[in-house]
């Protein structure tokens, strides 16, 4: 699961910790990151994030990376 929600600055006042709820009954952590800047800072941070997240997927085979990987 990613996703992302854009906020205009000066508007967040906190962030809670988030929980999903399995199918199976069971729950899990959800990792929360924010990100400040201009258009081409958030950009960045994006980009790094989505990196880090396909680096830890399991199942990426040493194939994808080398192929889709940068």
């Amino acid at each position: 699961m990613y996703g992302v929600r854009l906020i205009p600055e000066g508007t967040l006042k906190g962030v809670d910790e988030a929980t999903l709820k399995l199918a199976d009954g069971s729950t899990a952590g959800l990792t929360l990151h924010t990100f400040d800047g201009t258009i081409p800072q958030l950009r960045r941070s994006l980009d790094r994030s989505l990196d880090a997240f396909f680096d830890l997927l399991p199942g990426a085979e040493n194939e994808d990376v080398e192929t889709f990987g940068e």
